[in-house]
């Protein structure tokens, strides 16, 4: 099989930095969207996807609406403990908000253009606002179970083409790289979390490809190139999303902390847990977003 050729997807500009053609969700995403209005979901601005533990935050929705992403044809069912895969729409403070409660995973054998299907969807569905949620390892002994980390980098450690399955829009590029984080959300999201009384800091999460925890070595490694968390998902999402225009706050959820010297057994079910007990901090980061988030982006047209 001839190989791809990426030189028109992935350059350097003047500064040295990646220059990643902008792209928009594929033509069978757009067509899920409208089997989702089709079937009594709605169209929405801000769009949010729950990590592990965070399914609960579906039921703090008002006039909510589900239906499992399997029944549009393009949404994979997670195989992953505490991912419901279904979809979710109604109202955060009045304002429309579409969730997808859970995600699939790299280590559920699924390739990397199945990981972006989901943000795929949400922006198909007219989201121009993303929060990306994840159940994350502290990797900072200051840290506690529960804690909330907005993200301001990642470190990718996985290092596949991710999102480079959208629709190309030739005519649009730029430096993605500078804007896969929105530093000025992020700032509000991290207020929002601090005014509600939980703990949070700013940090680079670490993407590990799983499905096994990291060993007491790997964990040191991690600290050493300045890793704040680690987890197993999210990033193919955030460089999907940020390829597609869309504004990006990420917030994790530390549900154990590395202590190479000291080590503590955990497993996805304490993880979900944890992860639930945080959710006022995200439930108040949304009612931030959704605050000025104006009208869902207008469906593609066809061509």
């Amino acid at each position: 099989m001839p190989q791809r050729d990426h030189s028109e997807t992935h350059v350097l500009s003047p500064c040295g930095r990646p220059t990643v053609r902008r792209g928009r969700p594929r033509a069978e995403a757009t067509a899920a969207a409208e089997q989702v209005v089709a079937a009594g979901g709605s169209r929405a601005a801000v769009g949010m996807v729950l990590g592990t533990g965070m399914g609960g935050l579906v039921e703090r929705l008002a006039d909510a609406w589900t239906m499992l992403g399997v029944e549009t044809g393009w949404l994979a069912r997670s195989t992953a403990t505490g991912h419901a895969g279904r979809i979710a729409c109604g109202t955060v403070d009045g304002v429309p908000v579409v969730m997808l409660q859970g995600r699939v995973h790299g280590y559920e054998g699924f390739p990397p253009e199945m990981l972006t299907r989901g943000v795929e969807l949400l922006a198909a569905l007219g989201v121009r606002r993303l929060l990306v949620t994840n159940a994350s390892g502290g990797l900072r002994p200051t840290m506690t179970s529960g804690e909330l980390v907005i993200l301001s980098d990642h470190i990718d450690l996985v290092r596949k083409p991710w999102g480079d399955a959208l629709e190309p829009c030739p005519t649009a590029a730029g430096d993605i790289h500078a804007a896969l984080y929105d530093s000025d959300l992020g700032e509000r999201a991290f207020v929002a979390a601090r005014r509600a009384g939980v703990i949070a800091r700013r940090g680079v999460y670490a993407f590990l490809s799983g499905p096994s925890y990291e060993t007491r070595a790997e964990y040191r490694m991690l600290r050493r190139i300045e890793a704040d968390v680690v987890g197993m998902s999210t990033v193919p999402e955030i460089v999907a999303a940020a390829r597609m225009g869309l504004e990006v706050v990420a917030c994790s959820v530390v549900t154990n902390v590395a202590r190479p010297d000291a080590p503590e057994h955990t497993d996805a079910e304490d993880v979900c847990r944890l992860a639930a007990d945080a959710a006022d901090g995200v439930w108040a980061i949304l009612r931030e977003l959704v605050q000025d988030a104006g009208p869902p982006a207008a469906p593609a047209a066809n061509e």
